[in-house]
C-alpha cells in the first residue's frame, strides 16, 4: 500500500477549493511552482491525473476519494486538537454542508443556531437540488448532505428526518387573471410557472402527473432562491411549487393560495454524514437530525 503524504494532500485540497493554484499558493505561503510540483508528485505516486484542468477545477475519481480521506483526517485531527487542549482557544472549525435551498429557506438555520452560538464554527454551505447534494460528499466536498437519497455512500451513514410537502401556489391577483374558470390545463398551459434551475424537474412531474402537461408546455421562469419563489408568488408574477413550512403564514392571512388541495407533492428527505465523526460534527449531526424530525413531517 502506498504511504500517504499529507503535505502533498494539503496542496490537493487548497487547489480544489481555492480553484487556483495561485490562490492555494498564497494560503498555504508557497509559490505557485511549488504547489504545482506538489501535486505533480502526489499524480506520480499514483501513476494518474488528479485533476481535470477544466473550469471549474474538478477531481478525477481517484482525486476524490484521497480528498475525502483527507478531509476526514483533518476533521478528526481538529476535534482531537480541541479535545486535548480544552483551555487553548480554539481556532474556527469549518464545516461543509451539502443542503437543499428549501431546507436552507426554512428549518436548516434555526436547527443549527445555538451550536453557532456556542461554538467557533465556520459554515460552508453547498447549495444544489436534493437529488444531488450527495454528489458532494461523495466527492469529498462535504462532510454531510440533506438528501433524497435513502442508501448510503461507502464510509458513511444515514437517518430519515421526514417529508418535507409542497404546495402549488400562487397569489389572489394571479388566480383571478390565468384561471378564471378554475385550474385547467388549457390554462396552466397559459400561466407562468418557476424552476430552481434547468435540472429541476419538481414542477415539470406535478405538471405531468396531474394536468398531462409535458415539459416545455407552458412558460417558465427560472430563479435560484427559494425566497425568490415566495415573493414571485406573493407578487402574482408566477405559480409555484412551495414547501408549505415556508409559507405558513402567507396561508392564514390569503396572501397565497393552495391551487390544489387535493395534490401535493412530497418529498423525503435524509441525513448523510461520515461514519467518522466524532465532537462538534457530531454534535451538528444529532441537532440536525433531532430539529429536522421536529419540523418536517414525519413518515
Amino acid at each position: 500500500m502506498k504511504t500517504l503524504d499529507y503535505k502533498l494532500l494539503l496542496a490537493l485540497d487548497a487547489v480544489m477549493e481555492e480553484q487556483n493554484f495561485e490562490r492555494a499558493a498564497q494560503r498555504l505561503h508557497l509559490t505557485q511552482s511549488a504547489i504545482s510540483q506538489r501535486i505533480k508528485q502526489l499524480e506520480q505516486q499514483f501513476a494518474e491525473p488528479l485533476i481535470i484542468r477544466s473550469q471549474p477545477l474538478r477531481a478525477t475519481e481517484l482525486g476524490q476519494k484521497l480528498l475525502a480521506h483527507y478531509r476526514q483526517v483533518r476533521q478528526l485531527e481538529l476535534e482531537l486538537a480541541g479535545e486535548l487542549s480544552p483551555d487553548e482557544p480554539q481556532a474556527p472549525v469549518r464545516v461543509s454542508i451539502a443542503i437543499n435551498a428549501d431546507s436552507l429557506a426554512t428549518w436548516f438555520l434555526p436547527a443549527l443556531g445555538p451550536l453557532l452560538e456556542q461554538y467557533p464554527i465556520e459554515l460552508n454551505l453547498l447549495v444544489d437540488d436534493e437529488s444531488r447534494t450527495l454528489d458532494k460528499v461523495r466527492e469529498g466536498q462535504a462532510f454531510g448532505a440533506v438528501s433524497l437519497q435513502p442508501q448510503p455512500l461507502a464510509g458513511c451513514c444515514v437517518d430519515e428526518l421526514g417529508e418535507m410537502r409542497y404546495l402549488l401556489t400562487a397569489s389572489p391577483a394571479f388566480v383571478a387573471r390565468h384561471f378564471p374558470h378554475g385550474l385547467t390545463p388549457a390554462a396552466l398551459a397559459k400561466a407562468p410557472a418557476v424552476a430552481f434551475d434547468q435540472r429541476d424537474d419538481m414542477h415539470v412531474s406535478f405538471m405531468a402527473r396531474h394536468f398531462g402537461l409535458e415539459p416545455g408546455g407552458y412558460p417558465c421562469h427560472t430563479v435560484r432562491s427559494s425566497e425568490a419563489f415566495v415573493a414571485m408568488a406573493e407578487q402574482g408574477f408566477a405559480c409555484c411549487l412551495i414547501p408549505e413550512l415556508q409559507i405558513r403564514r402567507q396561508l392564514e392571512e390569503g396572501s397565497l393560495l393552495d391551487l390544489c388541495p387535493n395534490h401535493h407533492l412530497v418529498e423525503r428527505l435524509y441525513w448523510h454524514r461520515w461514519v467518522l465523526e466524532r465532537g462538534l460534527h457530531k454534535r451538528i449531526s444529532s441537532r440536525l437530525i433531532q430539529q429536522g424530525r421536529r419540523a418536517l413531517q414525519p413518515r
